[in-house]
C-alpha cells in the first residue's frame, strides 16, 4: 500500500472542526502551539461562535492548525503509515509543507497568518467571486473567457471540474454566457471571500515576495507537489512557488495524476474537514482507494483499521 496524504484547503472549514480532538494532549499542544505564533485564539476562531470563520486572515491559520495536529497524531500512533507523498490544495500546501517537514509549526503558522492578513486586503478592496465548472468544455469555456480577461481560471480540480474567478459581477455574466454556450453540465458561483488565484491577488503576491525573504525551508522529508508547478516541492524553490501561488491556477487533478503515475500510490488519506479532495482524487482515477480523517471518531476508526501500521 502506497498512500498519497491529501490536505483540505480553504472553503472546507466549518464551526466546530477539530474541536473533539483537543482531548489528545499532541493535538491540543499543537493548536496552543499555532495559537502563539499567529498572536490569535485559534480555538476560538474553531468555535466561530462570531463568524470568525467566515474571514480569511482566520480560517488559514486555523485550518491548518487543524491539519498539521492530526497528521502529528497519525506520525505517534501509526509510525510505519505508508506516505508516498502530499498534496494540499492551495491553503492546503503550508499543512503538506509543514507536515513534511519543509518547515516549523510556529514560523509556518506565523507566515501563514500574514498570507491570510494580506489576502483579506485583496479580497476587501475588490468585491470578488469564483464559480465551479461541472463537466466543463475547455475549449468553450476558453473562447468565453477570450472575450471577458478580467475572468480567468483559478482552479483545475479534476478531469470533470474548473474553477473560474474575477469580480464578481464579471464572474456572474461568464457564468450565465457559459450556461448559454452550454459549456458546462453545470455552472456554480461559490459562496467564498475572494477569487483567490486570479489576479486580483497580485498585491498579496507582492506583500508575499518581501515576507518569504525572512523564511528559511529545509528540503521534505516527503514529497509534496506544487499546485502551481505540478512538480515536487525543494528546499531551494519552496519560496518563490508560494509567492507565484496566490495568483495563479491550481492544478491538484495533475498532482495527483502525478503520484498515481510516478510514485504508484494506491489509495489517499484526506486530512481535514471535508471529503472535496476525495471526490477529487475519484474523479482522477476510479481504482484509489480513499480514507478521511476529520474528527476523533474517524481517527479512532482509522487507528483501528490500520493496526499493522504501528
Amino acid at each position: 500500500m502506497k498512500l498519497g496524504i491529501l490536505f483540505s484547503g480553504q472553503g472546507s472549514q466549518k464551526p466546530g472542526m477539530g474541536l473533539d480532538l483537543l482531548t489528545d494532549s499532541l493535538f491540543k499542544q499543537t493548536i496552543q502551539e499555532a495559537s502563539e505564533a499567529t498572536e490569535l485564539d485559534i480555538i476560538q476562531i474553531l468555535k466561530s461562535e462570531h463568524g470568525e470563520l467566515d474571514e480569511t486572515k482566520n480560517v488559514q491559520p486555523a485550518l491548518v492548525a487543524v491539519s498539521c495536529g492530526i497528521y502529528k497524531m497519525l506520525q505517534r500512533d501509526l509510525p510505519k503509515l505508508p506516505v508516498a507523498g502530499m498534496v494540499g490544495l492551495s491553503l492546503g500546501e503550508y499543512a503538506a509543507l509543514i507536515s513534511a517537514g519543509a518547515l516549523s509549526l510556529e514560523p509556518g503558522l506565523s507566515l501563514l497568518a500574514d498570507r491570510g492578513r494580506y489576502m483579506q486586503v485583496d479580497a476587501d478592496a475588490v468585491a470578488s467571486s469564483l464559480a465551479a465548472l461541472i463537466n466543463p468544455d475547455l475549449d468553450i469555456v476558453n473562447q468565453v473567457l477570450a472575450e471577458h480577461p478580467k475572468v480567468a481560471i483559478a482552479n483545475y480540480n479534476s478531469p470533470r471540474q474548473l474553477v473560474i474567478g474575477g469580480p464578481e459581477k464579471e464572474v456572474q455574466l461568464v457564468a450565465e454566457l457559459l450556461k448559454q454556450h452550454e459549456a458546462a453540465k453545470r455552472v456554480v458561483v461559490l459562496n467564498v471571500s475572494g477569487a483567490f488565484h486570479t489576479p486580483l491577488f497580485n498585491p498579496a503576491r507582492q506583500k508575499m515576495h518581501q515576507r518569504l525573504k525572512s523564511v528559511v525551508f529545509n528540503e521534505p522529508e516527503v514529497q509534496v507537489m506544487s499546485n502551481t508547478t505540478i512538480q515536487p516541492f525543494t528546499a531551494d524553490n519552496i519560496a518563490e512557488i508560494l509567492e507565484r501561488q496566490l495568483a495563479q491556477p491550481t492544478h491538484f487533478g495533475e498532482d495527483l495524476q502525478e503520484l498515481v503515475e510516478h510514485e504508484q500510490i494506491d489509495g489517499v488519506l484526506e486530512i481535514g474537514p471535508g471529503k472535496t479532495l476525495s471526490r477529487f482524487a475519484r474523479q482522477v482515477n476510479r481504482n484509489l482507494s480513499s480514507e478521511h480523517i476529520a474528527s476523533l471518531e474517524d481517527y479512532q476508526a482509522f487507528i483501528k483499521e490500520h493496526q499493522e501500521w504501528i
